[in-house]
């Protein structure tokens, strides 16, 4: 039977008490696998990941963390707590409310100090951290003074520099450059190589096979709707309408090549035939 290192049965949250966010929500993250959690914005992805997390608990059902209970009460006890801490980690959408330390080389060392670590120990990690991030030059750096993909980089620091089992990215792809993109694509490809389970929330879809091998589909109404690996799930148009992922003239990843494709061969037919006719080639952007 497949493990299950964080699981969620009949989950509920309300925010205020009146803003449904999850809907009697189940689902089970295998040991080892990369797991996307697709859905328009505000449908409640953010959240699952914070419950994931233990920052939020459940309004109803339960959350179980490497089989055992997660809750407020189990949090408080500081053994748990470091060891759920040390074992689960969440980059946040955004960097801002990620990075607060005074420099980078303290950011990079603020969990395996937390965590109880020695003051060589906690040295060594950020040794190892900065220099698989290639942050060696901005260690002594202060937060306000780096660009948006160095935060990201950073902010990812902070939380490999824990070694959890676990990572949970929310949107990681979101406001940053295609190059710092292909960098985070990269990357969270081979932490999945060495072991690292990855749980990621997105509403992107042209990265998806990069990201994972089974998705999960959120409902505006907060409920899980489809399961599945990435290629069947982008074939079901209907689905990806209906759940506000695309709009009727979208084109899905693959989709848009094709149609390229389509339009070279059209326009190579047209000049052979009409050889002397004026063709304006399309563009291959």
């Amino acid at each position: 039977m497949s493990e299950h290192l964080l699981r969620v049965d009949d989950v509920s949250y309300t925010y205020l008490d009146r803003f449904v966010a999850l809907d009697r929500v189940s689902l089970g993250v295998e040991r080892g696998e990369r797991l996307a959690l697709l859905g328009a914005n505000g449908c409640g992805k953010s959240t699952l990941l914070k419950l994931l997390d233990g920052l939020l608990f459940p309004s109803s059902g339960t959350m179980h963390a490497f089989g055992q209970a997660v809750t407020a009460e189990a949090l408080d006890d500081e053994q748990f707590n470091r060891g759920f801490r040390g074992r689960v980690g969440f980059i946040f959408q955004s960097s801002e409310a990620q990075v607060f330390s005074p420099t980078v080389r303290d950011e990079i060392g603020f969990g395996p100090a937390n965590l109880g670590l020695t003051p060589d120990e906690v040295d060594q990690r950020v040794a190892d951290t900065s220099a698989m991030l290639g942050l060696d030059d901005l260690l002594d750096r202060p937060g306000y003074q780096l660009s948006g993909g160095q935060k990201k980089r950073v902010a990812i620091a902070s939380v490999l520099s824990m070694n959890p089992d676990v990572l949970l990215f929310d949107e990681p792809t979101a406001g940053l450059d295609p190059r710092t993109q292909q960098w985070l694509l990269e990357l969270i490809a081979d932490l999945h190589r060495v072991g690292k389970t990855i749980v990621v929330a997105t509403h992107e879809l042209d990265s998806l096979d990069d990201l994972a091998d089974r998705c999960v589909v959120f409902s505006e109404e907060h409920r899980i709707v489809a399961s599945g690996p990435p290629t069947e799930l982008l074939a079901d148009r209907d689905l990806l309408l209906d759940v506000n992922l695309i709009h009727p003239r979208t084109r899905l990843p693959g989709q848009l090549q094709f149609a390229r494709n389509t339009e070279r061969i059209a326009t190579a037919i047209l000049v052979r035939t009409r050889p002397n006719s004026p063709v304006n080639l399309p563009d291959s952007h």
